[in-house]
């Protein structure tokens, strides 16, 4: 897997997933339990990983709806 976007804003994750499985890119959220445990305040980044092979179109899904990879 490698990483193509990491951010404190679950709505940016969650967007950003939607559009990669509308494009039929397979998608792995991480670090889901270490933010669970700050509290919610938004201290620990989610990184969400791709398929290697897939890691370019999704770099394209991305940057054509203007969201921020935070890498």
């Amino acid at each position: 897997m490698k990483e193509l976007l990491r951010s404190t804003d679950m709505t940016i994750i969650a967007f950003a997933t939607a559009l990669l499985k509308g494009e039929d890119i397979d998608c792995f959220e991480m670090d889901v339990n270490m933010s669970v445990l700050e509290g919610g305040i938004g201290i620990f980044p989610r990184r969400l990983m791709v398929h290697p092979d897939d890691h370019d179109a999704a770099l394209r899904v991305m940057r054509d709806n203007e969201i921020p990879l935070g890498l």
